[in-house]
């Protein structure tokens, strides 16, 4: 197994990592809105795992803005963009941060929700499984499990040709030389794992109506409930 370099490749590549995101994703608005709806409008404690930026988290306290968002990632610096993003007024004294490894710092327990976006495949995948498992562990009965993350193709064919319409894809949305090659600097750390092994996975931890709410290419959104 080679070393996983996810957390320096992120400190590095943080300071653009958001004016980057929009035209590296092509199904951007999509694909977060798919995420987003998911989560119940009725949850009142949210766990974000690899925050990062706090993108997703802004989305979330917008549609949710009486819950508690609890944030966690490794990196400082990606950190210190949700800090600037979100607050840290008696305002947003919902949110809190912690800077932390999400497979081994512990949760919050008895969660609405735990979300994360464009993180786990970054794990190895007996990894995945023990986070899915975790995450279980963290859920309230009824609670959620959403992830909208970069997906492998589930063959060698079409992993090809997913990479090449994303490269085509990008450059169509305007996506700078720079910003193409920082993005294949951080896909050197990916793990990516393909839609049927990871609903299994989710599904083999315990969670119900598990399925794939949404799929562009190698952009997926996937969603798992714990039972009542």
């Amino acid at each position: 197994m080679r070393e996983n370099l996810t957390r320096s490749v992120f400190d590095h590549t943080a300071s653009k990592y958001d004016q980057d995101r929009s035209r590296l994703i092509p199904c951007y608005d999509r694909f977060y809105s798919a995420a987003l709806n998911l989560v119940p409008a009725t949850a009142e404690s949210v766990v974000d795992l690899g925050a990062g930026s706090g993108l997703f988290t802004e989305f979330l306290r917008r549609k949710l803005p009486t819950a508690h968002i609890h944030l966690m990632d490794f990196s400082a610096p990606m950190l210190e963009l949700a800090h600037q993003r979100l607050g840290t007024s008696q305002a947003t004294a919902k949110l809190t941060y912690e800077l932390a490894d999400y497979m081994r710092a512990p949760y919050p327990s008895n969660q609405d929700a735990i979300v994360s976006s464009l993180s786990i495949h970054h794990l190895e995948d007996d990894v995945k499984q023990q986070l899915f498992h975790k995450i279980y562990a963290a859920l309230r009965p009824g609670g959620i499990f959403v992830n909208a993350d970069h997906i492998a193709g589930p063959t060698p064919e079409l992993e090809l040709e997913y990479q090449t319409r994303w490269l085509a894809e990008i450059c169509a949305c305007g996506a700078t030389e720079q910003q193409i090659a920082d993005s294949l600097y951080r896909q050197q750390e990916d793990r990516r794992s393909t839609v049927g092994d990871q609903l299994a996975w989710i599904a083999a931890a315990g969670f119900s109506a598990v399925d794939c709410w949404f799929k562009d290419g190698s952009f997926a959104v996937f969603c798992g409930m714990r039972g009542e």
